[in-house]
């Protein structure tokens, strides 16, 4: 009996702590991250085009932030917005090959958690053939395979770490005594997708997608205050468009001073100070784009104060 009662005990008094964890846990997985896709580096030396006249690793790029849009699980910035942040920011020059340094910068100044660059190491056909004899006469087998592969690294831009370097190789093939030549100049997407290395791509940007689920887990989400209000509502720079649902309760931090390390001269991130706690009250604003919340807890908010998941 006394065994019974003390695991009564322990159950009430634990029992919060697993749903606080539990109502935290189901807020990161309705939240959506930001993701910037950067170009892809094209190494294979054999100057490839997409049916768009793209380069191979622009396309594969391009491929990559579509099936991320299509998933609905991310909120993934247009090719056009990063260019439009490198071209403001004189510091960063023209990009050409990313680098992980350049990704992080650009990628933390659009707000992005998650940075991408990668580079296309292998596309294209490979035509192998067989020899053999069928009773006294030569018989030649020939097997056509289509090889992509794709290098990849994920970059926290807070930090500037790469969470992961990763890559991914996908080969199609076909074989027979008659084997079709292949294609490289593709007409439109159908005609991509029907072809041995359309469906070899296709393969490839699916699992980096799978990868990416997986590195993005553990990623905090984080937004910030766009306008405090004179009735003491904020403003915060996420909203339905970013999975913010009304009621949503998330924590405000003033953000510290950076700390750089002296030898490295990387980003060891920040003090930041907790100041209080609000409440979304309107997903809506700007369609989707800003929430209003009301003030749970705590005073001083301004501009900037960083938007944290409980």
């Amino acid at each position: 009996m006394r065994k019974f009662i003390l695991a009564s005990l322990l159950l009430f008094f634990t029992a919060p702590v697993f749903l606080a964890r539990a109502t935290d846990q189901e807020q990161l997985q309705h939240l959506k991250k930001r993701i910037a896709v950067f170009k892809f580096e094209d190494k294979t030396a054999h100057g490839y085009y997409w049916w768009t006249g793209q380069p191979v690793g622009e396309g594969m790029a391009d491929m990559l932030t579509t099936a991320l849009v299509k998933s609905g699980k991310y909120r993934v910035f247009e090719r056009q917005e990063i260019e439009d942040v490198v071209m403001k920011e004189q510091s960063l020059g023209q990009l050409g090959a990313v680098t992980p340094e350049s990704a992080a910068k650009v990628g933390k100044l659009l707000g992005a958690e998650l940075a991408i660059v990668g580079s296309v190491s292998e596309f294209g056909y490979k035509e192998t053939e067989k020899g053999g004899r069928l009773g006294r006469v030569g018989v030649g087998a020939k097997k056509m395979s289509s090889t992509v592969a794709i290098d990849v690294r994920f970059i926290n831009t807070t930090t500037g770490e790469i969470i992961t370097a990763e890559t991914v190789r996908k080969e199609k093939s076909t074989a027979g005594l008659s084997v079709s030549t292949p294609k490289i100049d593709f007409r439109n997407e159908k005609d991509f997708d029907e072809s041995l290395v359309g469906k070899a791509t296709r393969e490839a940007i699916n699992e980096l997608v799978q990868k990416i689920d997986a590195a993005s887990l553990n990623l905090p989400w984080e937004a910030k205050i766009a306008r405090v209000n004179p009735d003491g509502t904020v403003i915060i720079n996420s909203g339905a468009e970013a999975g913010v649902q009304v009621n949503d309760v998330f924590v405000v931090y003033h953000k510290g001073e950076e700390i750089i390390d002296p030898d490295t001269g990387a980003s060891l991130g920040s003090e930041d100070t907790k100041i209080g706690t609000i409440q979304v009250v309107d997903n809506s604003i700007g369609k989707g784009k800003a929430s209003k919340c009301n003030v749970l807890s705590g005073s001083g908010f301004q501009q900037n104060d960083l938007v944290r998941v409980k």
